[in-house]
Formats: structure tokens, sequence, C-alpha cells
């Protein structure tokens, strides 16, 4: 096994760098200018801004660009920000706990919703129970989160008021009452991210139980007279969750960069709005240091998932 996740890790560094290159090229070719927002202001001279582009490090040429960019990220800098020149790595971690309590609560939220009822679903096949939670699941994922979240701030906030609508980010946890107070809300982005990614994974448990039911090792044990919790404990989940491992691994990235639409929605000072401020004001570095993070989550999560193949199923040989 350790051979096998040092061979990923070097398989991983040429990705990872195949990937920057392509991000920070499309960054750089991408519309837009970074002292956009000085067009406006007449006593901005020519030399002025060339002097701003040339503080900022937009009069070199893109490769030179990156490799400047890709050595300070190696040394954990990840630069400073064009639009309030402050580090990027502090922009993050400022966000960071905001986007962990929020959307780590929606997944954990969601993992614990989906992974029961999909099992059930699948065990209690064509029954009322089955068809209710397919339909529950079908609704979710038809219904986009942005939809979702403006419906739940119309029947929770505007027309019963039992939560608010605008995440406060000036809310300081240090008593009972402001601990409630921050509850309260977050329980609507966190149900409308739990929604969403509870369906999903609901639906994709069911199919990978359903999967397995018919296989010949599941009669087998059946006809040995084996207790039928104990063939789906010892025999069925096991072989169900290697692909179910396989989404929830990919998914936890998701976790680190925020919910886009529904941080939006709901005003939530995460990672997420973080990276579309940054895109509408052309901030190369937080984009950058953002979509890179993502993809580096996303090489070692699937590690990880390929890691746990081993431990459900011992039949994965690593080599």
């Amino acid at each position: 096994m350790y051979k096998y996740a040092i061979k990923r890790v070097l398989i991983a560094i040429p990705t990872l760098i195949a990937i920057s290159v392509v991000i920070f090229t499309i960054l750089a070719l991408a519309p837009g200018d970074p002292l956009g927002e000085f067009a406006a202001n007449g006593a901005l001279t020519a030399e002025i801004r060339a002097q701003i582009r040339a503080s900022l490090g937009l009069d070199q040429p893109v490769y030179i660009r990156y490799f400047k960019w890709a050595i300070a990220f190696i040394r954990g800098d990840m630069g400073y920000s064009f639009t309030s020149r402050s580090p990027v790595a502090n922009l993050i971690l400022q966000r960071l706990p905001t986007t962990l309590w929020v959307v780590g609560s929606a997944y954990i939220l969601s993992v614990f919703i989906a992974l029961p009822l999909g099992i059930i679903s699948a065990l209690k096949r064509r029954t009322i129970l089955d068809r209710t939670v397919t339909a529950i699941a079908f609704m979710g994922i038809s219904l986009p989160p942005f939809f979702t979240g403006i419906l739940f701030i119309l029947i929770f906030s505007v027309n019963l008021r039992w939560f608010p609508f605008i995440y406060d980010s000036a809310l300081v946890v240090n008593d009972w009452g402001s601990f409630i107070a921050q509850l309260r809300q977050s329980i609507l982005p966190v149900l409308v991210l739990a929604a969403f990614q509870a369906t999903a994974l609901m639906r994709f448990t069911r199919a990978a139980v359903l999967e397995q039911l018919n296989q010949n090792y599941v009669r087998t044990a059946h006809a040995k007279g084996l207790k039928p919790w104990l063939v789906v404990n010892r025999h069925i989940l096991r072989n169900a969750l290697i692909p179910v491992v396989t989404l929830v691994a990919l998914d936890i990235p998701a976790v680190f960069t925020g919910a886009l639409v529904t941080e939006q929605v709901f005003r939530v000072p995460g990672i997420g709005s973080l990276l579309i401020d940054a895109i509408q004001r052309s901030d190369t570095p937080v984009v950058m240091a953002i979509a890179f993070i993502y993809a580096i989550l996303i090489v070692l999560f699937n590690l990880v998932a390929d890691l746990l193949y081993g431990i459900l199923d011992p039949r994965v040989q690593y080599e």
C-alpha cells in the first residue's frame, strides 16, 4: 500500500503542474483588467497606471509570472490580492471557518441522511417507503439550490419569521445567546445544501446496494442460513460502499471551497463568495489560489478513496 501511495503521489505531481499551467493561462488570457476599477479615475495618468501595473507584475510575460507564482506557492506564499492588497492566504483563512461551519455541517448532515435512507430504500424496494424516498430524492435533485434557497427564505424567513435570511458575518459567539443566534442563521443554508447533496447521494447509494442484492455471493450467504442483517452488514454493504466512498471523497473538497450559489443567496461570507467577488474583479491571485487548492484537494481525496478500497474490499490489490 505504501508503494502504491508513493506512486500515486509521484503521478499527481505532474498532474497538478499541468492543471496549474492551464488555470494560470486561462486566467491570464481571460477578459477583464484588474485595474478596470481605476478607469473612471481621471486623476490617474498613464504613467501612474503603468507603475501600478508594474508593481503588480502585470507587465511581465505570462510564463515569467507563472514561474514566480509557482515558486512562491511552493514556499507557502499565495501572493497578494490585486484589489485589497492583502495576502491571499489571509483572505482564505478569514473565510474558511464560515465555510467549514456551514458547508461542512451540511455535508455531514447529508451523509447521515443519505446513506441510511439509500440502504433502506434498496432493501425495501418496490414498497411504499421506497417509492416515497425515491419521489423525495427526485424532487430534491430537480430543484436547484438557488430555487430552494429562495423558497426557504419566503417560507421560513418572510412568512413565518423563524430564521434570518441574511447571514450576519459580524456575529461573535461568546455566550449561549450568541451561539443560538449562530445556529439560527445557519439553519437555512445548511438545510438547502444538505437537501441537495443528500438526494443525489441517496440515489447513488440505493443503486449501489441494488446492484449487489442480485449477486451470486448474496444468494450463497442466504443459502448458508446467515441472518439477513449479517448478510447486509458483512457482505452487501462492504461491496456497495466502494463506489459510494469515491463519491463521498470527491465531494469533500467542495466543503473547503464553499457553495457558490448558496453562499450568494444567503450572503454567507465564505470562500465561495470570495471566489465570485474575485472573478468579478479579475483578481487573478485569489482565483488562482482557490482553484488550485481545489485541484489539490481533489487529487488528495481521490488517493484517500483508492486507499480505502483495500479496507472495504480485501480483493483489491495495490501494485
